[in-house]
């Protein structure tokens, strides 16, 4: 039995169900269980809600065997409700999905951002873009000179060696601090290597609008997924957060914890 557990928010909507297909494909892979959330307004919508969760956790049962599926049903709403069954549930991942202003009592823009940064557990945020039956094949990570950048390294390489993942590396440009980035990126190479990670760098071509650059960048390689960390306002400010967690190209986005310090002390995706 596993021991880790994987949550995800359902709504009912299409992003819930593409949410539940990368969960159900990330516990499969990670050996972990899943656990779908519905939360409702009042008590005359928990037995409804019940059923039509357990038809989504029969869907997952059935397609992929090897993975445990439990429901819950809450009452209350979804800013405190998540958060708190995460914790009940031990849960070390929640998937998320979002988009534009429907489902989730408008779980998108600021909202979604204050759910995810309030929480200490990762999340991936998907909307219609599925997962591939490799998973992950290319992950792109932004690396600016914040504290905590280089903390998502520890993630992205624990996730890669599950998916055999490429791993792009996209630094900002900062032409006052030209030789920090590049330390920056040597780090990057150095760690990857040493963790047999297939890998790439490029820094990016102008300096600004780096949240901008990123999602071109990502497009260009055909991302499957990108990883920032949750820092509330960080790498990009909060309103390029907001538009990085909803891109244009539906990326699936990993927020991904800052810690103390170091690049150590396992991950979600540790073996």
């Amino acid at each position: 039995m596993s021991l880790k557990s994987l949550l995800v928010p359902v709504d009912f909507t299409e992003v819930s169900k593409v949410a539940m297909e990368h969960a159900a494909k990330l516990a499969e892979t990670i050996d972990a269980s899943v656990v779908l959330l519905n939360v409702v307004s009042d008590a005359e919508e928990v037995h409804e809600a019940k059923e039509k969760l357990a038809a989504e956790a029969k869907i997952i049962a059935d397609s992929n065997s090897n993975v445990s599926v439990s429901t819950a049903v809450r009452i209350g709403n979804i800013f405190e409700d998540i958060a708190q069954t995460a914790a009940e549930e031990s849960a070390v991942l929640i998937i998320m999905g979002t988009h534009g202003a429907k489902g989730w009592q408008k779980l998108t823009g600021s909202y979604a951002l204050k759910v995810i940064t309030s929480s200490k557990i990762p999340f991936i945020v998907v909307q219609t873009k599925g997962i591939k039956s490799s998973g992950y094949d290319d992950i792109v990570v932004p690396m600016d000179l914040g504290q905590h950048s280089k903390q998502k390294l520890e993630t992205v390489a624990d996730m890669a060696k599950y998916f055999s993942s490429r791993v792009h590396i996209f630094a900002d440009r900062v032409e006052s601090d030209a030789q920090k980035v590049k330390n920056n990126i040597i780090f990057a190479h150095k760690y990857l290597t040493g963790k047999g990670i297939q890998h790439d760098t490029k820094v990016a071509e102008k300096t600004g609008h780096f949240d901008e650059q990123v999602l071109a960048y990502s497009k260009e390689v055909d991302a499957d997924l990108i990883v920032i960390m949750n820092e509330g306002v960080g790498m990009f400010g909060g309103k390029h957060e907001q538009a990085m967690i909803t891109n244009a190209e539906e990326i699936p986005v990993m927020a991904v914890n800052a810690k103390d310090s170091g690049v150590a002390g396992g991950t979600v995706f540790s073996r």
